[in-house]
């Protein structure tokens, strides 16, 4: 049995317990809280996987970790350390967030460009993009790169589109080249 496929299984029954109580937005807001602590965080993650560290410890640190959420959330995270499964406490975040996303119609997009995207950018992008995925709505994280002359590289799950200045350049040199 893979990994992902037990953490998708853990977040599946976390979601269902969320629609169940009609807190599909509370327990999205706290998981994503607990995923940014352990991203930004590597010492904690490797606390609780650690074989010196007790249970007894690894359950003090989770309630630590997790003192702000909902029960049912701080409980997923303890089954979880009670298990051995403590490494896969990120993926099962990842997964509840991207079920959360398919409930409310959103899809999280990084988008890359040369400059900051303004309030009003972001928001056309949103829209546009979010039609051809089949969203409502995008939640978009913009990346300054300098590698970006012009336009922009927007990630939607694994589809890319890209838009860049560069990327045309790139499609209109292997067209000529498939030409000759």
């Amino acid at each position: 049995m893979s990994k992902s496929g037990a953490a998708k299984r853990y977040a599946i029954a976390l979601f269902e317990l969320a629609k169940e109580n009609n807190q599909v937005a509370k327990f999205d807001q706290e998981v994503r809280i607990v995923k940014e602590v352990i991203e930004e965080n590597g010492e904690i993650a490797k606390a609780l996987e650690s074989p010196n560290l007790s249970l007894a410890d690894k359950q003090a640190l989770v309630n630590t970790l997790a003192a702000h959420a909902s029960t049912a959330v701080l409980n997923t995270l303890k089954l979880l350390v009670e298990r051995r499964r403590a490494d896969e406490i990120g993926t099962v975040c990842e997964e509840f967030i991207q079920l959360s996303n398919e409930e409310r119609g959103m899809a999280e997009a990084i988008v890359y460009s040369a400059r900051p995207l303004t309030e009003a950018e972001a928001a056309s992008v949103s829209q546009t993009f979010a039609r051809k995925v089949g969203k409502q709505t995008l939640t978009i994280e913009n990346i300054v790169d300098s590698n970006v002359l012009g336009g922009l590289k927007v990630r939607i799950g694994n589809r890319i589109f890209d838009g860049t200045l560069q990327g045309k350049l790139d499609r209109l040199q292997k067209q000529l080249t498939t030409n000759l």
